[in-house]
């Protein structure tokens, strides 16, 4: 199967979630992140630096239960198409938006 190339909009967006995934992990370890979650360390290093514009849905969700980010906010966040571009986190800090 040949994959097709990704379109400027596909690469500004996956930009956007490695560096919305950066800031979520704050302080913590890429290595603990990344086994917490279930993946490699050289993928989560991948999706941070945008050299996986589109990586699996189960790999996000993942990534994003460790951050405790909510998967609507991240795509929120990633795709702002309304104009809001709030962070809400999951759990009792629902609302909360990272600092950029």
């Amino acid at each position: 199967m040949v994959r097709l190339p990704l379109t400027p909009a596909e690469v500004e967006r996956g930009q956007r979630l490695g560096a919305l995934l950066r800031r979520a992990r704050g302080e913590r370890s890429m290595l603990t992140t990344a086994l917490d979650a279930g993946v490699s360390p050289e993928t989560l290093r991948k999706i941070e630096s945008g050299r996986v514009a589109t990586p699996a849905f189960p790999t996000i969700a993942a990534i994003a239960d460790v951050l405790g980010l909510s998967l609507d906010a991240v795509w929120a966040e990633i795709n702002p198409s309304d104009g809001r571009v709030g962070l809400a986190r999951s759990g009792r800090h629902a609302g909360e938006r990272l600092a950029s």
